[in-house]
């Protein structure tokens, strides 16, 4: 399975934005599990005044003293929920998304031990959590967003698992992964069925 991943992203051109908007990456965390991979997942803190309480991957912005996006996103990743980046097997980049807050974001996607032990900085995080790949592909989607970005609309699953609901611009990234790495077909166009749900 993360074979095939790996195989799909080697031969992808991932989107990319021009524009002087501020940068930003995250890292799409995927266990080495042989017959199930997860992908991390966070729950920012509630005392947070932006994005408080919603699902996340590790991230951040891009700092000045940052060498590039992909150091940016371990950097955040080992501050957030404690990832060694020397266990982190870069696989490569997904397309850029442009956040609510304007932020220019680039997601990275990376394998690691599926036994790795992670903690999560309770200034930043409430909880880290992990969803099998199979459940994700599997769309048991609990509702559908609607999605503006660059001048499209696109729309999103949104998910639930164990209690925290994955959506918007998280949501939007990995069904891409999914779709890109895995053929899963998960819509992303308006269809007549997406209306009203």
């Amino acid at each position: 399975m993360l074979q095939e991943l790996r195989d799909r992203l080697n031969n992808y051109t991932p989107r990319r934005f021009c524009s002087d908007q501020p940068q930003a990456s995250v890292l799409i965390a995927l266990t080495d599990h042989p017959s199930e991979p997860e992908v991390i997942l966070t729950q920012r803190a509630t005392h947070l005044s932006s994005h408080s309480g919603e699902v996340a991957f590790p991230g951040g912005k891009f700092d000045h003293t940052d060498p590039d996006l992909l150091f940016t996103a371990l950097r955040e990743a080992e501050e957030e929920v404690g990832l060694d980046p020397e266990l982190v097997d870069v696989v490569g980049p997904l397309g850029q998304v442009m956040s609510k807050n304007r932020l220019q974001v680039t997601p990275y996607v990376g394998i690691v031990p599926h036994d790795v032990s992670l903690q999560a900085n309770p200034d930043e995080l409430d909880a880290i959590f992990r969803v099998p790949l199979s459940y994700l592909i599997a769309d048991p989607r609990h509702r559908t967003d609607a999605i503006r970005l660059t001048r499209t609309t696109h729309y999103v699953p949104a998910w639930e698992f164990e209690g925290y609901v994955i959506w918007g611009l998280t949501a939007y990234v990995l069904a891409e992964l999914l779709n890109v790495g895995f053929d899963a077909k998960i819509p992303m166009k308006p269809r007549p069925e997406h209306r009203g749900e």
